[in-house]
């Protein structure tokens, strides 16, 4: 079980989780994963899913396939948005199929933030960057190619390799305490990097007691994560999946890092995934890095929002009951129509779509991937498959279906060649609709 950290830590500012009795729904009792309380309130159940990430290879296609309840919880105390652990990190991320470096708008964010940074905090040939869930060196190669020496931290092993023939050192390896101990010595960092891996961690206490120890005193840390009032306010709830363990406002993930004798001195936010947020977390001690305007104001405007008061969470999941009923009708008039329907993208968030709204081949005949490592895959629980963008000009469907919908203006750019036969994009925006 997790560290609990201290009482006054995890309540600051929160109401209390002695609740009246309310018409939600409950499960038998969790721990949160940050504070140690009891949670029991549902914030969106989409019932039973796959492993987000768990293509299924042509041998396996016809084989049995796991499926977990795919439940988000809110805790009373803290207003920790999460997820129930079903499988171990090392079960999901070992052996990993997402790669960073196959969308161009995410390599351009990534070169952005490098030259950011380096501008920032003055960094050169005697500053060291560490990033945690390095992927395939996507980032650190703009760092590297400045001369500024970097360490990678990866799990998945394969997706590594990559980062390694890039010449980006990277080690094989989750992240906590103990590996920030091993580290600590000799690659401390003076910008100590996450992106979208806070949210993926089950043990969260471990991996921010463990940036406190890698990073340098004066150092920064950067975190960037779908922000869980842009999930709120634009119904993002595909965003929900097995991988995601923790869902963060600002409060909330402020209370984090303060648990662990670190303070959030700024914030960014951001248009990527749907809308994140850039987080920067300095020692709690260090003098030098006064809270900004934009930091108290996000506070302040969360607060007024309600992040703190439970009955906020409440309600979520018939919101998206009613987007599962749009989904599924749209789709039904499309396929009234006699309009035949390719998908583009095998994201994780479109495998929770399709497995909670129920859509298979019935609905989509195949989907189409960048990625090699996914081509010739099946899509996990709907077995839809997965195929090269080539086959969009050889079939000639009627709709392309985009997936990864925070991906869509990159996605209609390259794709624009459907038009030439009269094809045209759905996407969600937020409700699914056909694109103009």
């Amino acid at each position: 079980m997790n560290e609990k950290p201290s009482e006054s830590s995890a309540d600051s500012g929160a109401a209390s989780s002695e609740e009246p009795s309310r018409s939600f729904r409950t499960v038998s009792k969790t721990l949160c994963r940050f504070c140690g309380a009891p949670v029991q309130a549902v914030f969106a159940d989409l019932g039973m899913s796959p492993l987000a990430n768990s293509y299924l290879p042509p041998e396996r296609a016809n084989g049995m396939e796991p499926f977990y309840p795919l439940r988000a919880l809110v805790c009373g105390k803290c207003f920790l948005v999460q997820l129930e652990e079903f499988e171990t990190p090392e079960q999901i991320f070992s052996d990993y199929a997402y790669f960073s470096s196959y969308s161009s708008s995410w390599l351009e964010h990534s070169r952005r933030y490098s030259e950011l940074m380096i501008e920032r905090l003055g960094l050169g040939e005697d500053s060291h960057v560490v990033e945690i869930a390095s992927n395939d060196g996507y980032l650190l190669q703009f760092f590297h190619e400045r001369q500024i020496p970097v360490l990678g931290i990866e799990p998945a092993a394969n997706v590594a390799k990559v980062a390694l023939q890039k010449g980006i050192p990277t080690l094989v390896e989750f992240f906590g305490r103990e590996t920030a101990r091993s580290l600590a010595s000799e690659s401390a960092a003076d910008l100590l990097l996450g992106n979208n891996v806070l949210a993926h961690v089950p043990d969260l206490n471990d991996f921010v007691a463990g940036m406190k120890i890698l990073l340098k005193a004066g150092g920064v840390i950067t975190m960037e994560f779908p922000h869980l009032m842009s999930l709120i306010d634009d119904n993002q709830w595909d965003t929900i999946y097995h991988e995601h363990f923790s869902y963060f406002s600002f409060l909330t993930v402020g209370r984090v890092f303060e648990a662990h004798g670190l303070r959030l001195f700024d914030v960014d936010e951001l248009p990527t995934h749907g809308g994140s947020l850039r987080i920067y977390g300095c020692h709690a001690e260090d003098a030098e890095k006064p809270e900004t305007s934009a930091a108290r104001e996000l506070r302040e405007r969360e607060r007024a929002a309600g992040y703190e008061q439970l009955d906020t969470y409440l309600g979520y999941g018939r919101r998206v009951e009613r987007d599962k009923r749009q989904i599924l009708s749209f789709l039904s008039d499309l396929k009234e129509q006699g309009l035949r329907i390719a998908g583009y993208g095998a994201p994780a968030k479109g495998n929770t779509l399709l497995n909670y709204c129920g859509v298979g081949r019935d609905f989509i005949d195949y989907t189409c991937d960048l990625n090699p490592h996914k081509q010739g895959h099946y899509l996990p629980g709907s077995h839809i498959p997965i195929r090269s963008p080539d086959a969009l000009r050889e079939d000639k469907p009627d709709i392309v279906l985009i997936l990864p919908w925070n991906l869509k203006d990159e996605i209609v750019e390259q794709l624009g060649f459907i038009r030439d036969w009269g094809g045209r994009f759905a996407t969600r925006t937020p409700e699914l609709t056909l694109l103009s």
